[in-house]
């Protein structure tokens, strides 16, 4: 499984702690929101990720777990 960092753009509140917790994956725009990295999180960052999102004062950082889907599941036949 993977996991990915995700914002809530309605709940965010533009504190900025969620950049200083993970610099390595969110940056802040020009009005302190944040821009978040895409990619998948490895070994420590989700430790990491998890504890930024614990300390964001408006809950709306989240760290989803993805599945990995294999090529071909879950299709009707063609």
């Amino acid at each position: 499984m993977s996991h990915r960092v995700r914002v809530n753009p309605i709940a965010c509140e533009a504190h900025g702690m969620c950049a200083e917790l993970l610099p390595e994956r969110i940056t802040l725009d020009e009005w302190g929101y944040p821009v978040i990295d895409q990619q998948e999180l490895h070994g420590w960052e989700v430790d990491h990720a998890i504890r930024a999102a614990r300390a964001c004062p408006t809950f709306a950082l989240l760290v989803q777990r993805e599945r990995a889907t294999r090529a071909g599941r879950g299709r009707g036949p063609d």
